[in-house]
């Protein structure tokens, strides 16, 4: 059967050779690119040669590439407070500053017509001890984007990331609430969700505005010894299946991007993707 959600996958997930990712990648039928790490180098710092190459690279797969997965806004913000070290701080090889966010949206902007991607991946500062002092300076930069990507016809993708302010689906409802701009969407993660301790389906996925959910991201996570570790797909504590069916139930029509992050069987990554990309996609025919 044929999945009912349109199924990507985040390429360096697979591998961090383009054209081995997406070997991959169409062998699981997928038909959608998110870029953010080509041979090692973040999607922001490619030249405009590069970024043309992955492009075609892509569509000579027969995919499209449908998101920039940018680093913009994952930066420690000023004067924020003090960061919560207790989850990893993964820049993905991008080492920029607060300094550098107007010319990276910039960047990312021109990026996304260059590859014909709408969407584009943003967070919320790295994480503080009390993230909820941060959540009005949060939405004036959510704010400042939405109305800058309003201008380019392009949609702001705000991810709840674990080690960023906004992580759970709790915390994503309050910042949509403050950002109600019609540029401003959420890419939701039930899995970035689970490890920030909050339940993600039902309990989290049920406090957002459905509707403002523009881009999905899918992984698994069990906590094992009081600490979370990433596994298969559909077999640890995301509640995928209920997930699936409440996204289809409540309209939603876009991606579902694997972003795998499991080491796979004897560290293989590339065929950690390969396995939960077919999980996936099995999840997404049944629902």
């Amino acid at each position: 059967m044929d999945p009912k959600l349109p199924l990507a996958a985040i390429t360096d997930e697979f591998s961090p050779n383009l054209d081995t990712a997406l070997e991959g990648m169409a062998g699981v039928w997928m038909t959608g690119a998110e870029l953010r790490m080509v041979s090692g180098k973040n999607i922001m710092d490619l030249t405009d040669d590069e970024v043309a190459h992955a492009k075609a690279a892509v569509e000579a797969k027969g995919m499209k590439v449908i998101s920039i997965a940018s680093p913009l806004l994952k930066v420690v913000l000023p004067e924020g407070g003090r960061l919560d070290h207790r989850f990893e701080q993964d820049g993905f090889a991008a080492k920029h500053t607060m300094a550098d966010q107007p010319r990276l949206t910039r960047r990312a902007f021109d990026i996304a017509h260059m590859t014909g991607a709408r969407i584009i991946r943003v967070f919320s500062f790295w994480r503080t001890v009390e993230p909820e002092k941060c959540f009005d300076r949060i939405a004036e930069a959510l704010l400042h984007l939405a109305e800058s990507a309003a201008k380019e016809d392009l949609i702001i993708g705000l991810e709840n990331e674990q080690a960023c302010n906004v992580a759970t689906g709790s915390e994503s409802a309050v910042m949509l609430e403050k950002v109600k701009h019609p540029n401003l969407g959420l890419v939701w993660d039930p899995g970035n969700c689970e490890v920030s301790g909050e339940h993600a389906f039902p309990d989290g996925y049920r406090k957002l505005p459905a509707d403002r959910i523009v881009h999905v991201h899918a992984k698994d996570v069990r906590y094992i010894d009081g600490k979370a570790a990433w596994g298969l797909l559909g077999a640890w504590d995301v509640d995928w299946k209920g997930q699936i069916r409440a996204l289809l139930a409540d309209g939603y029509r876009g991606w579902v991007s694997l972003e795998t992050h499991w080491p796979g069987p004897g560290g293989d990554k590339f065929q950690a993707s390969v396995i939960c990309g077919w999980n996936l996609r099995e999840l997404l025919a049944a629902s």
